[in-house]
């Protein structure tokens, strides 16, 4: 894992102006009397580090007001809000690698406010992706995400789940390599509506993301060397068609088409799915009896091959941001220094999800030497790292996903073909990239 992300760091990091930058030794800081308001993301992967809040506000004397707390989606159409009406003098945000090309102007640069030795202390291929047009806009949390297969174990120990599926299927029963081989076992597993062989995200640029790595997967393209949209291809049509064919067989819950994160996560922990592709976030919540149906039953993999031989490992990471007009930008680098520090990633990697500072992956691994499902879930993501892969590095990114997704949800749900659907698609992302200039 640290050879995969280990890359070289994004320039010189630029020295403070004005205040200057803290001292690693000055960090948290003080700020006794000030407020800092917050956007934050949501939901049940990411909560349990904002319980840290509190001790940053005793060391420091300072107040966090949580002005937001939803999904990435609703948080996204909100700082756009904010963006167009001008109303940006909060101070910090949620932010992700795969939206942040976005919010350019809306944050400022971390490096002028941090100790270069702290910012050192990342992974250097994420800082660098936290590094657009020359600022260092975000500090990654240990939520690297690039996803993994789920699966419930005893039902590849059933031998009369082995005698029928080598029956029906003529090859052996055995945790698939290949998404044809979830295309068979999902459709073998589902007993609907008491059970499902898998399910998906259906909307949002959830379903968009998961059909772009399907794309890449199946040996297509999302967008060309021009930055045209090609995914209306036979591998894109291959691609859409692993989602039409599952909802049409009902291998999949009828309401998957409206799922989001959340949902598969708790989809998966009912009990009640078979196979689940998912981030690294939720293995601890899976496997604890507290939480989950499934705990002790859980079985990580890396994520299947597509029919090109390659699997898919679409990636990307959540992190912190301080807004340009920030009435303390000090006190909330501070803040988002605290959510992304050692104390803090350890927290979050605890629970399954992946670290971004190179001392707290090790620390990870270690941790794992006498747990072994603990260790099957970082071996199972360690390889699939090696296979990770961003989203098209274009500011309109998002605004295509918008457009794409209700495309996709019509071919899955039998409104149009899938070449119908990815025709519309194309012709709609065109049309956002020469509106931008792009094309």
């Amino acid at each position: 894992m640290n050879r995969l992300l280990s890359g070289v760091c994004a320039g010189a990091l630029l020295l403070a102006s004005g205040a200057g930058a803290a001292l690693a030794g000055d960090l948290p800081g003080k700020f006794e009397g000030v407020t800092v308001d917050v956007k934050l993301i949501g939901g049940q992967q990411y909560e349990k580090l904002y319980e840290r809040i509190p001790e940053w506000e005793k060391a420091t004397g300072a107040k966090v007001n949580i002005l937001t707390k939803k999904n990435g989606f609703d948080i996204d159409k909100e700082l756009k809000s904010d963006i167009a009406s001008g109303s940006t003098n909060w101070c910090v945000g949620w932010n992700h690698s795969s939206f942040a090309p976005q919010y350019t102007g809306l944050y400022t640069d971390l490096s002028k406010l941090l100790p270069k030795e702290e910012i050192d202390a990342f992974v250097p291929s994420t800082i660098k992706a936290a590094t657009i047009d020359g600022k260092l806009e975000m500090l990654p949390r240990a939520q690297f995400d690039v996803s993994a297969l789920y699966y419930q174990k005893s039902l590849y120990e059933n031998a009369d789940n082995k005698t029928k599926f080598k029956a029906k299927y003529g090859y052996d029963l055995v945790p698939p390599d290949t998404w044809k081989e979830v295309t068979d076992q999902a459709e073998f597993f589902a007993n609907p509506p008491n059970f499902y062989g898998t399910q998906f995200a259906g909307k949002e640029e959830a379903i968009n993301g998961r059909f772009y790595e399907m794309v890449v997967a199946e040996g297509g393209q999302y967008l060309d060397k021009d930055g045209k949209p090609v995914f209306n291809s036979e591998a894109g049509i291959r691609a859409l068609d692993w989602f039409v064919n599952l909802y049409k067989a009902k291998a999949v819950p009828a309401g998957t088409t409206n799922y989001l994160w959340d949902d598969l996560g708790q989809g998966f922990a009912s009990g009640t799915v078979a196979i689940n592709l998912d981030w690294p976030g939720w293995a601890g919540f899976f496997n604890d009896p507290k939480s989950s149906k499934v705990a002790g039953n859980v079985g990580v993999k890396v994520a299947p091959k597509g029919s090109s031989g390659k699997r898919t490992g679409w990636s990307g990471f959540h992190g912190f941001s301080v807004t340009e007009n920030c009435p303390n930008k000090e006190a909330a680098a501070s803040l988002v220094w605290w959510l992304t520090n050692e104390d803090s990633q350890k927290l979050e990697a605890a629970a399954g999800p992946l670290p971004t500072r190179t001392a707290v992956w090790d620390w990870d691994l270690k941790q794992a030497e006498n747990d072994p499902y603990k260790k099957e879930v970082l071996t199972a993501f360690q390889e699939e790292a090696k296979h990770a892969f961003a989203v098209p590095q274009t500011p309109e990114w998002i605004e295509i996903s918008n457009a794409v997704y209700p495309e996709l949800q019509a071919a899955i749900l039998g409104d149009k073909t899938s070449k119908q659907a990815l025709d519309e698609a194309a012709a709609k992302a065109t049309q956002i990239l020469q509106d931008a200039g792009k094309l």
